[in-house]
């Protein structure tokens, strides 16, 4: 091989591995929404009624979107026990058994939850802009918008919306995936928080605001 050779290769740029996984991630996110969302609709066509079949994938929809255009981070947690809490955190609610449970709200009131649910998770996504990802990380400190209710005020919108579709679809095993998710959301926000509070901007902003996830409790 010539120097010439050599020295081209030498300057040709390194694919950072972190970069080929955020990658594979958000490739793999998009697969498994979409068959998700396949398999949602399908029963939503059988059962045109069923609304919170429909609303449950525009929920998904929206989470994977940003996932998928979210800026990529300087510091990321890739562990394992992160990827878990983050992943199942997000996206337990895919496990759910799509069937017709019981009723303990009408169709109509669980939908509603929903769209509640989504709209808050819109409020927060303007107040966030980009700054959203699957992993814990730092994207920057927000601190206006719903994040002055909440520090974690998407994954509240998350637990609204997954109440509704819950409650108007209830079993046993949808209350175990429903139960599953938040403690998976929790341990979350623990490992979020632990990579923000080396930052002094947002040691600040959880003085000024108290509550994690869901006002008066956590």
């Amino acid at each position: 091989m010539s120097s010439i050779d050599q020295e081209s290769m030498a300057n040709m740029p390194v694919i950072d591995r972190h970069v080929v996984a955020d990658l594979l991630l958000r490739a793999v996110t998009v697969m498994v929404f979409g068959l998700f969302a396949v398999v949602a609709i399908k029963q939503w066509l059988a059962a045109p009624t069923r609304v919170t079949l429909l609303l449950i994938v525009v929920e998904s929809c929206f989470t994977t979107g940003l996932a998928v255009v979210s800026r990529t981070p300087v510091r990321r947690d890739w562990r394992p026990t992160s990827l878990l809490f983050s992943l199942g955190g997000t996206y337990g609610c895919m496990a759910y058994n799509l069937n017709p449970g019981i009723q303990f709200l009408p169709e109509m009131v669980g939908a509603s939850l929903q769209v509640a649910g989504i709209a808050w998770q819109l409020f927060a996504k303007i107040s966030l802009s980009r700054s959203f990802g699957v992993l814990p990380a730092n994207r920057g400190v927000v601190s206006h918008g719903a994040y002055r209710v909440v520090r974690h005020p998407m994954y509240l919108g998350y637990f609204v919306t997954d109440i509704g579709f819950l409650l108007s679809n209830f079993s046993l095993f949808n209350l175990s995936v429903h139960v599953a998710q938040l403690a998976l959301q929790m341990g979350r926000i623990v490992r979020e928080e632990r990579i923000l509070e080396t930052d002094m901007a947002y040691r600040c902003y959880r003085k000024a605001v108290r509550y994690r996830l869901i006002p008066l409790i956590f």
